[in-house]
């Protein structure tokens, strides 16, 4: 037996360790929010097809249409912040899945391309509440042992939501294209009714319950959420000392006064806070993994494959890959910790887009395309976007809502994921007209470029976390004197 636990009392280790199967179900339906991005961003590599062929859209519009969603989420992120603190978090879910709703059911319905495009700008505000939203309100509840596995979870129902795209572009891919694209675009409506119901079953995050002056109802969702009264009670405490910093009144705080400190006035620790989490969510979305997911039918089309049924068999394929890989990430993020994960899975992007480069370079450059060449083009896609899935995919959403205090930890995470829509927007919306430019081959070799820079920052600015508790992060963030913070021997400078 446990020296510690001699005396039959429960200690803080053993506290945050417990996963109650109450809280992985709240986790569960937060994070199914996410599900709404990943099957636009699935079924959209098909609809777009569709909706060229059927309103004779040019290039530029077909990227317009793809990158409007992702541009007009930054307000959703923006906004997220401010709203979480005011109405809850809870609440807030239940905005993303209403706002998307609205933008699924306009865009099906729609009878020409400006009003599609307005559906999509309205999804887009509830895809960038939802992204703030689910892993924020996951890692609010979860305890730190748990808490990678659980807020990871938003990237596996993404991943989830791609292939269910996927699924459903290949099931109606014979359809006439002015039924199959308002098909696709209107199933996403079902998934967002079932968020809305499903938030009934879940409480209000405890930590934000504290932050108002709520001590009581925080206590009895914690009581909901621990394996016993005694581990409620540390959690509380934990959190009830981290709320006692705020320089507000806990009753009338709505977040004003953060932005402020966030950006004119930061200090230290909250800067290299900042500076970590805009970094990943930028290079999240510059690595181009949405636009290779978005536009891959358009990719190998020009690598010899033009059936439609070949096109969105070759996506599920790729689905599939990136499923698995971010389901065993998720699982083993606890065990490994972030920072091995997240080289690993950015190296492995290096050496995949670098052989998608070459691959496309050579059926470019000949006219018979080589079957060899098509398969290292399909491997290679299929490996980028299990790298993917292995490493930014999950921690980005992990990190972003983890590593901030209390008090800065929403609108903190919503200038993150704001930086994060606005870079998807516009590689979304540039990825076509570029790679005509320099080729796909080019455009392939320069996000390998990206990515290089991305693993060197990763390196350099991003401690592990794992196995931290929220309230510790801002100690972990702290200059120590140019120490190294390691764990399980991988190391980082202090910055």
């Amino acid at each position: 037996m446990d020296s510690n636990n001699v005396n039959g009392k429960l200690t803080k280790a053993d506290a945050l360790t417990r996963l109650n199967r109450f809280t992985l179900l709240c986790a569960l339906l937060a994070s199914t929010n996410s599900i709404l991005l990943g099957y636009d961003i699935g079924v959209m590599s098909g609809a777009a097809l569709l909706i060229r062929e059927n309103l004779k859209i040019s290039r530029v519009q077909e990227e317009v249409l793809v990158g409007s969603l992702n541009v007009f989420s930054l307000i959703g992120s923006l906004a997220s912040g401010k709203t979480s603190d005011w109405i809850g978090r809870r609440y807030t879910i239940v905005l993303a899945a209403a706002t998307f709703l609205a933008g699924a059911l306009f865009m099906s319905l729609a009878p020409s391309f400006p009003l599609i495009l307005v559906g999509r700008i309205v999804a887009g505000i509830g895809v960038g509440y939802a992204l703030m939203i689910a892993p924020l309100y996951t890692a609010e509840l979860s305890p730190a042992m748990t808490r990678g596995f659980l807020t990871s979870l938003p990237e596996v129902f993404i991943t989830l939501g791609i292939l269910l795209g996927y699924v459903i572009n290949y099931a109606l891919s014979g359809l006439p294209p002015h039924l199959g694209w308002r098909l696709m675009l209107g199933l996403s409506a079902i998934p967002a009714i079932g968020i809305a119901l499903g938030v009934i079953a879940m409480p209000e995050s405890p930590r934000w319950l504290a932050m108002k002056g709520r001590v009581a109802d925080a206590k009895r969702v914690l009581l909901s959420m621990s394996s016993n009264p005694e581990e409620a009670e540390l959690r509380l405490q934990d959190i009830i000392t981290n709320s006692a910093s705020s320089a507000h009144g806990p009753n009338d705080w709505h977040g004003q006064g953060v932005w402020k400190e966030l950006l004119l006035r930061p200090s230290r620790p909250i800067r290299r806070m900042l500076i970590s989490a805009i970094g990943v969510n930028f290079f999240m979305q510059a690595s181009g993994n949405d636009a290779v997911i978005y536009y891959s039918p358009e990719v190998f089309r020009a690598a010899g494959i033009h059936s439609k049924k070949e096109l969105f068999g070759v996506n599920v394929i790729m689905g599939l890959a990136k499923s698995s890989f971010v389901l065993l990430s998720a699982l083993y993020l606890d065990k490994f910790g972030r920072r091995p994960l997240l080289l690993l899975g950015s190296i492995g992007m290096v050496v995949s887009l670098s052989g998608l480069g070459l691959g496309s370079k050579i059926l470019e450059a000949s006219t018979r395309k080589p079957v060899w060449a098509v398969v290292l083009c399909i491997v290679a896609v299929c490996a980028d976007v299990s790298f993917f899935s292995i490493g930014l995919g999950p921690i980005t959403w992990v990190y972003s809502s983890e590593i901030f205090p209390m008090r800065f930890r929403a609108q903190g995470s919503s200038i993150a994921i704001s930086v994060n829509r606005l870079v998807s927007g516009v590689v979304s919306m540039t990825f076509l007209t570029i790679s005509k430019k320099i080729t796909f081959g080019g455009m392939f070799f320069v996000l390998a470029g990206i990515m290089v820079v991305a693993t060197i920052f990763f390196y350099v600015f991003m401690p592990e976390t794992k196995g931290k508790t929220l309230e510790e992060m801002e100690t972990l963030f702290e200059d120590n004197n140019n120490k190294q913070s390691h764990d399980g021997g991988t190391e980082m400078r202090v910055v």
